[in-house]
């Protein structure tokens, strides 16, 4: 089993940054993909970035692109999330996901084996 816990949300002022990390322990090695979702009230998850655990290779939504970077850590069992320039759009609550599969789309959710609790984020 995999556990994925976030942190590192909070407030932040348009136009400034945060960065969230996300932990996973627990059986890790056959982990593919992990990634980070937001939902906001009202709204679907939708995506915001992915990456390759092995490869590193990563792909952010477009609403996010040239904004925020995903990257993990050399250990592969740590994934951060760096917002900068943040919008008032970006306020949602943030999850870390990870999925054993490999190809297809990533920024499906239903692909996803495992959820962290969340965090909020929350830009004024």
């Amino acid at each position: 089993h995999v556990q994925l816990v976030e942190s590192g949300g909070g407030s932040a002022t348009v136009g400034g940054s945060l960065r969230l990390t996300c932990e996973a322990s627990g059986n890790t090695s056959r982990l593919r993909y992990m990634g980070w979702f937001r939902q906001a009230p009202g709204k679907e998850r939708e995506g915001v970035a992915a990456i390759l655990r092995a490869e590193g290779d990563a792909d952010c939504a477009d609403s996010v692109k040239g904004r925020f970077t995903i990257s993990r850590d050399s250990a592969k069992r740590r994934v951060w999330l760096t917002m900068n320039s943040l919008k008032p759009e970006d306020t949602a609550m943030y999850y870390c996901a990870a999925t054993r599969a490999y190809g297809g789309d990533w920024s499906n959710a239903g692909r996803y084996d495992y959820w962290g609790q969340g965090t909020q984020v929350t830009v004024s």
